[in-house]
């Protein structure tokens, strides 16, 4: 297997990510999405994704093979006053073939090792009940805080749960 490079991302990836957030929909992900995003939302997203790292409220990184972004993560830093030793890990995607070789681990390392330098003592995160990415997350040490039912539409239409986990760094 060749070596995991996670990296921040820029604004000259804009095009790769509006790729992979359409792939990692389409492959069954809801990752904030009912649909899958046209190309012009797909970009829209991740040019605001952008525009609120420049502004320092987060921090976005990828992992890119033969050219393309495979995988993405963020992590929110802008958080309220009583909440400045916490971040929230959102918008974690491994497109659908290249999963299961270690790039949403190697993200999430990337995530944690980031926010333990910032200081930050808490991540919290949200993810649909039963899915790959809550065991991968179990996996890395997150605990399950509790499990909301009906809060995320569903491509099918139907109303899943999320479970909401949290991490002590």
């Amino acid at each position: 297997m060749p070596r995991i490079e996670v990296r921040r991302l820029c604004d000259a990836d804009i095009e790769g990510l509006a790729d992979l957030l359409i792939d990692t929909v389409a492959g069954g992900a809801s990752i904030g999405w009912v649909r899958i995003p046209s190309r012009a939302e797909a970009l829209a997203f991740w040019q605001r994704v952008m525009a609120s790292a420049a502004r320092g409220e987060r921090l976005a990184w990828g992992i890119e093979r033969e050219g393309r972004l495979v995988g993405s993560a963020q992590l929110l830093l802008d958080q309220p006053q009583n909440g400045q030793h916490r971040a929230e890990v959102c918008k974690v995607m491994v497109h659908p073939g290249e999963r299961r070789q270690g790039l949403g681990e190697a993200l999430m390392r990337a995530v944690e090792t980031e926010a333990r330098q910032r200081g930050k003592k808490l991540l919290i995160l949200d993810t649909n009940t039963g899915s790959s990415a809550e065991r991968l997350y179990t996996r890395l040490g997150f605990e399950l805080c509790g499990v909301m039912p009906g809060y995320a539409e569903q491509a099918d239409g139907s109303l899943g749960a999320t479970s909401w986990m949290f991490k002590r760094v």
